[in-house]
């Protein structure tokens, strides 16, 4: 009996048991069902608000959804309305092309007997460039045009900023860190003979400095290098050039040399593709600038430190960037850089047009001219010098300001430079103590005779007490020598430059703060002017007279001239002289210094009748007298009729949607502003206000 109820209640606890281990699993089942189903809710509640807001744009990585560019970008757009019907008066006047320059192509191919190029060279041509972006450009393509000329061999030219010296990664050999090798030489495969590296025998040359070295500058001509370098590469098989000074053959050459001229064309608008990771991210960029249909502005602020004190305008800033553009000016005075005084009287300056417009300036004129305040303004050139307080102004006139960091993540662009080596700074010395044994030691041994004392020792340089600007302005007049990490940035600069580049040749306006450099030189936005005349000439590109700027934005500011009709219509007409003068005078100011910052005409054809306007011939004015060929007809044209076109399904690949824009700011006021604003540009047209 005993053992019977034993076994019963053996049999009762497994029963027991099993039941509480299938409630266990039931609730965890179900627990797991429901944390699936809210985090599936959550997910398409999400993507519908990313949807509602308008900011699911492409993140570039192929699978993330679009929740998930929502929380890698920090910049969230702000439209306040829809964007201007495209066949509007008003967009046409904001965003339209050029008609006078609409007949204006580019032409860069050979137009004559052209022969290829000989397989007997007369030596090799090694190039060693230094500078910025746009220097190294313009070097690039003078060098391609100086090996043709003497018929040498040119072996790719080496970037000096991106030598592995420079701290950079190992996976790239200066040229190939900023442009595409291969197709670099596939495409001047007609035009000139290149290799990659130098012959093993005239390496070792090199390297014991046996062979010819001359470092030439960008006003060297023709006959230099036909009479001087020529005779040297045909005894020696190899000559050395160093370019540091934006070029190494002069930007005018004689007309029969104008084969020359649509070579360099042909280098730095077709040759010159920047590598596949740079390209690649810069497309990204556009794509996510164009996702929501809008038109976006590019504005290149021009504003560096040598710029700025080349041309003396100190005095605009504020302490410690007053301190180091003077200490800069100081610098250029004594190696003969610059002529001049120190101390200069910047707001003459700025008076006179020599001073870059301040972001504020540009924000002001783009507004009076009709632009928005959500229209898109892509700044350029990465940190403006003055820090961000200077673009506070350009951000309370328009909501949609921003950059490759706003439209990137930080693993795009560290993808960029390649694995790179970490740098671990040694840590500080400190400061050493005195002891008073050795000063008593000191003076025991003067002799009793009073004698002067010797003047005290040099004082020591410690991390601690030259850390930042404060030491070096102070300690030397020159300039500090840069640290592995500060070279290692200035060649991820070019990067920078590059994606900012892309992203301003394809803009839809693009307006330049200045376009000189800290030599006195057509800068990177010169270039890109020179780019857009180039590749669509018709494409609306600003150049605002600053002298004529600073002086509408003093009136306003000293209530000398409220914002009126009249103001208003002041400003825009300026501006819109600016679309076909700017060019123009362009030939005057910009191509005697660098060639590519104005290739017309050598490198354009004009199709179509005599642009006149005004009793005004633009043919003439520019000096295009080669007629396009007729092959060019169909796919030349079509680009500008999809952009003149008023049908708003438009697509093209150059002029699809953009990303930005913003609509009126008040909507009770916009309906009667938009009225005024479309009346006066209705009368401006009356008036002759021409584009």
């Amino acid at each position: 009996m005993v053992l019977k109820s034993m076994r019963w209640m053996a049999n009762w606890k497994g029963v027991n048991e099993g039941k509480k281990g299938r409630m266990k699993w039931g609730g965890f089942v179900m627990i797991l069902s429901l944390t699936i189903f809210s985090l599936f809710t959550l997910l398409l509640l999400a993507r519908y608000t990313v949807k509602q807001q308008h900011i699911g744009f492409d993140n570039g990585f192929g699978g993330i959804s679009s929740f998930s560019s929502f929380t890698i970008f920090a910049w969230k757009p702000i439209f306040r309305s829809s964007d201007l019907p495209r066949n509007s008066p008003l967009h046409k006047r904001l965003w339209g092309p050029v008609r006078e320059l609409g007949s204006l192509y580019p032409h860069a191919n050979p137009r004559g007997p052209y022969a290829a190029p000989s397989l007997q060279s007369t030596g090799f041509l090694f190039v060693r460039i230094r500078g910025g972006f746009h220097e190294i450009r313009n070097a690039i393509s003078d060098a391609v045009a100086v090996a043709r000329l003497i018929n040498a061999t040119l072996v790719i030219p080496e970037i000096l900023s991106t030598t592995s010296s420079k701290g950079i990664s190992s996976e790239f050999k200066s040229f190939a860190y900023l442009y595409n090798e291969d197709q670099f030489m596939a495409a001047l495969a007609k035009d000139v003979n290149i290799i990659k590296t130098l012959p093993k025998n005239l390496k070792e040359a090199r390297r014991k400095k046996k062979i010819p070295l001359y470092r030439v500058p960008s006003s060297a001509s023709p006959y230099f290098y036909r009479h001087q370098v020529l005779p040297m590469l045909r005894k020696h098989s190899v000559v050395e050039l160093v370019v540091s000074d934006g070029g190494c053959l002069q930007s005018n050459l004689h007309p029969d040399l104008e084969e020359y001229q649509r070579l360099r064309c042909r280098v730095a608008f077709h040759a010159l593709q920047f590598r596949q990771e740079v390209q690649e991210l810069a497309t990204k960029i556009l794509r996510r600038l164009r996702s929501p249909g809008r038109p976006f502005i590019a504005y290149e602020p021009g504003m560096t430190r040598e710029a700025l004190a080349y041309y003396g305008c100190a005095e605009l800033f504020q302490d410690v960037h007053t301190e180091l553009i003077q200490h800069k000016r100081s610098w250029m005075l004594k190696r003969g850089i610059v002529k001049g005084k120190l101390s200069v009287d910047s707001a003459q300056q700025r008076l006179n047009g020599s001073c870059p417009l301040m972001p504020e300036e540009i924000g002001i004129i783009l507004r009076a001219y009709g632009y928005r305040s959500d229209s898109v303004i892509y700044i350029s050139g990465g940190e403006v010098f003055g820090g961000q307080r200077l673009l506070i102004p350009l951000h309370a006139i328009f909501d949609n300001v921003v950059d490759r960091t706003s439209l990137s993540t930080s693993y795009e662009l560290t993808r960029l430079y390649g694995r790179e080596s970490n740098f671990v700074d040694p840590p500080p010395r400190p400061p050493p103590s005195v002891v008073e044994e050795r000063k008593l030691e000191a003076w025991k041994k003067t002799v009793p005779r009073p004698r002067p004392l010797p003047p005290p020792p040099a004082r020591s340089k410690y991390p601690h007490n030259i850390e930042g600007w404060w030491g070096w302005v102070a300690e030397s007049d020159n300039e500090p020598d840069s640290t592995v990490m500060e070279l290692r940035t200035n060649a991820h600069k070019l990067l920078w430059e590059a994606i900012d580049y892309i992203v301003c040749v394809e803009a839809d306006v693009f307006i330049p703060g200045f376009d000189r450099d800290g030599k006195g030189r057509p800068n990177f936005a010169s270039l890109v002017m020179g780019h857009r005349l180039y590749q669509s000439a018709a494409s609306v590109t600003y150049r605002p007279d600053r002298k004529e700027v600073a002086k509408f934005v003093d009136d306003l500011r000293e209530g000398m001239q409220p914002a009126n009709r009249t103001w208003l219509s002041s400003i825009r007409k300026h501006l819109r002289r600016t679309l076909v003068d700017g060019p123009m005078e362009a030939f005057n100011t910009s191509k005697p210094l660098s060639f590519l910052s104005h290739p017309v005409p050598e490198c354009s054809c004009w199709r179509g009748k005599d642009s006149v306007s005004a009793g005004f011939n633009h043919q003439a004015a520019l000096k295009v007298w080669q007629s396009c060929p007729s092959w060019m007809g169909v796919n030349v044209n079509s680009k500008l009729k999809e952009k003149e076109s008023d049908d708003l399904d438009v697509d093209d690949g150059f002029i699809s949607s953009f990303f930005f824009g913003r609509g009126m700011e008040n909507q009770g006021a916009g309906n009667n502003a938009g009225k005024e604003e479309t009346h006066l540009d209705d009368q401006e047209e009356l008036e002759g206000g021409e584009r």
